[in-house]
């Protein structure tokens, strides 16, 4: 009985950390947060038949150093001339038990995008961009392998995702010194802080836990976004820059990936519990499905994940904080196909250093039928 009330008290805690899988826009790369969808459905795992539960999250990032490959460019931030990009995420996540081993979630994220930048205005004088709203919404079914003793000691789920394209991908703002005579225009905004993408997609996505004894526990998720879809018809603009850039001058519509691992340590401290762990996310180069034309800004980010989590009745509550070890912008389709013996050509993008993730989830756990017995 100990050792069943030890790992259902473990895999409430851990649960907290699992659905924080913000896959979020570390700057440039337009990795989009997937929070809810393959990642709150980790809830499933502690649901029985007919219980819910509440998620809602909040998410933070700066980013501002700029990448061409693994390489950085610290001269942009020496001269001034990096851009940066600040991001705000609030989701908020309903998942459902339809029986111990299949579950189901729905997801509605909502942004707010601030990007500081010289080269979108003319290249003479800073000026901020914004955007804000509903992003792109997602619903799925996931389903748990293992039941009754094939669990004790672990389990693996699989889950199927569809993602509509409820967010604006042609947000527009305020860009100066690019109109007529240097008038200012309202143009679309940078694809990074734009709140969709405008495709439908597939998400197709796995997440499992393993018991390694000493009340630790070795969890792990990841997916992979599918979007067939090729470009938007959102305007970039990138083609007014140079000729090269005519290949982007409407915007892409890419797949996405991300994968992470870790290991989970209840301290039975009044509901206390820490993760160390690590990700990996990114955009492709080219999709799985579907073509490759238009802008796209390819790259991944690895991090060290450390998080914090507290428990009280069937409230959670958590921090995460990824650190970024490693950012890559790799070389795009148009970076590839113009570049010669004489130009070699490798696209750059600007990164955060670190995300901030504050998650608060509620569990609504189905009552009993009160069984009376008959006289």
């Amino acid at each position: 009985m100990k050792n069943i009330y030890i790992k259902s008290l473990l895999l409430v805690l851990l649960a907290s950390i699992i659905m924080e899988n913000h896959i979020k826009a570390q700057g440039c790369v337009a990795i989009r947060q997937f929070s809810g969808v393959g990642n709150a459905l980790n809830q499933g795992e502690l649901l029985q038949k007919g219980d819910w539960n509440f998620v809602t999250n909040y998410r933070y990032f700066r980013s501002f150093r700029h990448f061409k490959g693994t390489h950085e460019e610290p001269d942009r931030v020496a001269n001034h001339t990096e851009v940066i990009n600040w991001s705000h995420a609030v989701d908020f996540n309903i998942s459902y038990a339809f029986n111990n081993q299949l579950y189901g979630a729905i997801s509605l994220p909502f942004v707010y995008n601030e990007r500081s930048s010289l080269y979108e205005h003319g290249r003479t004088e800073r000026h901020v961009s914004y955007s804000q709203g509903i992003a792109d919404m997602r619903l799925g079914l996931g389903y748990w392998l293992f039941k009754g003793d094939r669990a004790k000691n672990g389990n693996m789920a699989f889950g199927l995702n569809l993602k509509l394209p409820t967010g604006n991908y042609d947000a527009r703002s305020s860009f100066f010194n690019v109109g007529p005579e240097g008038a200012p225009e309202r143009r679309p905004v940078d694809q990074s802080i734009q709140p969709g993408d405008g495709g439908v997609g597939l998400i197709v996505d796995m997440q499992g836990l393993r018991f390694l004894g000493k009340e630790f526990v070795f969890f792990y998720d990841g997916f992979y976004l599918i979007n067939p879809r090729e470009t938007n018809g959102t305007r970039t603009f990138r083609e007014t820059l140079s000729p090269i850039l005519s290949n982007e001058s409407i915007m892409a519509v890419p797949d996405q990936f991300a994968l992470r691992a870790g290991v989970f340590k209840s301290l039975f401290v009044h509901g206390l519990g820490l993760s160390l762990g690590g990700r990996v996310e990114g955009i492709p180069v080219r999709d799985l499905i579907g073509g490759n034309e238009g802008f796209r800004r390819p790259g991944y980010v690895i991090s060290f994940e450390p998080g914090i989590s507290y428990m009280i009745n069937n409230f959670t509550i958590n921090v995460n904080v990824p650190v970024a070890l490693h950012r890559n912008r790799t070389r795009s389709v148009t970076d590839i196909a113009a570049s010669t013996p004489d130009n070699y050509r490798h696209g750059d993008a600007a990164f955060a250093d670190y995300l901030l993730n504050v998650g608060l989830a509620w569990r609504i756990v189905k009552k009993e039928t009160p069984v009376f017995n008959e006289f």
